[in-house]
């Protein structure tokens, strides 16, 4: 992922309160000689405390022998995202026509080295890390080896623990753009408010502040 300095986030705190909102993203593993990258679709609980992702897969799932031969993976997050129309960014005093269109959003790749977990009460204390944040009101039965009612699915499961190696982020709002373009972007996104805009602006605005 290419990252301009504009585009960067200002500190690791804009790229952590921005990833505690956000818990499912892609999971990249690269194939066994030959075949394409897995890409996985998952829910998952970031600790930045531990720097570790948790989560857990199917055990017939087809990643696990890719991912065991390659541990080395990344797990991409990406959100907040619009379409800005090119007549938005025409320079001033230019036919709107020739304005550049844009793509507006966030996205944060944890670059991690994946352990796998496969001891059933390793397992079940990786599934309470995920529940307390998935379902942090308490409100599920226990997880444990031999109890109903999710013990007999553990053998079913296989836990990943990811260890966060390196972290890339960026913050695609028009960083590069004169000032006045990117107030008028921030007004135009606001009275078009569609899918994605009201976020868009709000990163906008946000790091208009931090750059005055």
């Amino acid at each position: 992922m290419l990252i301009h300095p504009w585009d960067a986030a200002h500190d690791d705190a804009e790229w952590q309160d921005w990833l505690a909102a956000h818990d499912f993203g892609q999971l990249a593993v690269n194939g066994l000689d030959g075949e394409p990258p897995f890409v996985q679709p998952l829910h998952f609980a970031y600790d930045a405390g531990r720097r570790e992702v948790v989560t857990h897969l199917a055990r017939p799932n087809p990643i696990w022998a890719a991912l065991e031969a390659h541990p080395r993976v990344t797990l991409s997050v990406v959100d907040d995202y619009t379409f800005i129309p090119g007549t938005w960014h025409a320079p001033e005093g230019a036919p709107p026509e020739h304005g550049t269109p844009t793509s507006f959003y966030a996205a944060v790749q944890l670059h991690c080295v994946a352990h796998v977990v496969d001891d059933a009460q390793e397992k079940a204390d990786l599934l309470h890390r995920q529940l307390a944040h998935f379902q942090p009101r308490g409100d599920h039965a226990e997880v444990a080896p031999g109890q109903a009612p999710f013990g007999r699915m553990l053998p079913g499961i296989r836990g990943l623990r990811l260890e966060v190696a390196d972290v890339r982020a960026k913050f695609k709002f028009g960083g590069n753009k004169p000032r006045a373009t990117q107030a008028r972007v921030t007004g135009l996104l606001a009275e078009r408010d569609g899918p994605g805009d009201a976020a868009a602006r709000t990163h906008q605005l946000r790091r208009l502040g931090r750059s005055g």
